[in-house]
């Protein structure tokens, strides 16, 4: 069928093909397949793709070999390995044309001399029109050599090693971003982002969770960060999604402007201070879903539980709330023996839909069975209730006495409660 057709329909058709070994299996069927390779916008060497190989010829060549029988190029995928050598070989021919750019780097570990040819990192330098460029395993102890990309708008670095003024540098190179990842990123102490068109951002800094952060990105509306202890995000008007996690560390300080805008919040970590999760509450009074899953608080080394959180005053203060999960901590404070005291008989939640309740202790059991019964009394469109009973002791005293009165609940209530 290939064969009656013209020319150009074939060239259309092989454009398209674009992992490295397709590409080179078509090249051998004729001369007319062969003819079609520099037409092909875009290439792919998985990492297995020299696992085989026992030629001479170094890897490096034969993809140059590839890369230099294209006219433009406008996509590269490298996981094979490959030297600094070969890389800046490469985009010597085509850097002008990439517009994506995604390299598997395994140079965690690398120790370069100036012996061994060009960085890796600074060859990328030569691709001046990229647009999303990603990067794995990087090492980035020493400020990259780049100009400026000003067409970039993704950067993606995914397993790295890097150091606060490496990293700065990297982000200046980069003026026009809309959306930054940096995932499992080790070394950083302190780093400072200054991006006036991102709108997406996920940062996920791998050690001791002690680092700083701070965004000045007026136009943010998505943030995940993972293991700083204190952020700072001053310009906040049109964030919708946030997300804050520590795993490692405590949380001691996160200070935001305005959060009109947000839907989302998700806070979570082992130990957080009361006024970072005050001061976030307070904020995000208009938030339509709440996940809270901190287990202690405490300014210090001493873990200490959530202060009493009045049931009617938070969700007084949260009018727009359509979905809340809550874990241990959390819906303890709220079932104190005083949350419930002084409920006005107008009391309403008005628009929570569902709650995801973790219960880990079936102390207080009374508490906590009154405050769930509120959610079903109070939320007059409550469509949805899970309890997850999580790691609860079945030696002590009151557990199984406790997990019968949940069940009897959910069999009262089987058309909204379900117990997981």
């Amino acid at each position: 069928m290939m064969d009656s057709l013209p020319d150009a329909i074939v060239n259309y058709i092989l454009s398209y093909n674009n992992n490295a070994r397709d590409v080179a299996v078509c090249n051998c069927v004729s001369k007319r397949w062969k003819d079609s390779m520099p037409y092909i916008r875009s290439l792919y060497f998985p990492r297995s793709s020299f696992d085989n190989h026992t030629g001479q010829e170094h890897p490096d060549n034969i993809v140059w070999k590839m890369i230099s029988s294209i006219v433009q190029l406008e996509e590269l995928v490298v996981y094979t390995p490959f030297s600094g050598a070969g890389l800046a070989l490469w985009l010597s021919h085509a850097g002008s044309s990439l517009r994506h750019l995604e390299l598997r780097m395994d140079n965690l570990v690398e120790n370069q001399t100036c012996n061994e040819g060009p960085s890796k990192l600074d060859c990328i330098d030569a691709a001046k029109n990229l647009e999303s460029l990603k990067l794995w395993g990087v090492l980035m102890t020493h400020p990259p050599r780049w100009d400026a990309f000003q067409k970039l708008w993704n950067l993606e670095i995914v397993g790295a090693r890097m150091e606060d003024p490496a990293l700065s540098a990297a982000l200046r190179a980069c003026p026009n971003l809309t959306n930054l990842l940096l995932l499992g990123c080790e070394g950083v102490i302190s780093v400072s982002i200054d991006l006036p068109h991102l709108q997406q951002c996920k940062l996920d800094f791998y050690g001791l969770g002690n680092c700083s952060i701070s965004v000045t990105s007026p136009k943010i509306e998505i943030l995940e960060v993972q293991g700083c202890s204190w952020i700072r995000v001053c310009e906040s008007n049109c964030l919708k999604n946030l997300s804050i996690a520590n795993n490692a560390g405590r949380v001691y300080m996160v200070d935001f402007g305005k959060l009109e805008a947000l839907e989302f919040l998700s806070i979570r970590g082992v130990q957080w201070c009361w006024d970072a999760i005050s001061n976030m509450l307070k904020r995000a009074s208009e938030v339509k879903h709440l996940y809270m899953k901190v287990e202690f608080t405490g300014n210090y080394e001493a873990l200490q539980p959530f202060p009493e959180i009045d049931f009617v005053e938070f969700f007084n203060s949260h009018p727009k709330l359509q979905k809340f999960d809550i874990h241990g901590a959390m819906f303890a404070a709220l079932c104190q023996k005083n949350s419930l005291k002084h409920v006005d008989s107008g009391f309403v939640i008005p628009c929570l839909e569902e709650v995801v309740v973790a219960v880990r202790s079936p102390l207080n059991a009374e508490q906590k069975m009154s405050t769930l019964e509120s959610f079903l009394r109070y939320g007059k469109n409550l469509k949805r209730m899970v309890i997850k009973i999580l790691q609860m002791k079945s030696s002590h005293s009151s557990a199984d006495d406790f997990f019968d009165e949940v069940y009897r609940f959910s069999r009262m209530n089987d058309d909204i409660v379900r117990i997981e």
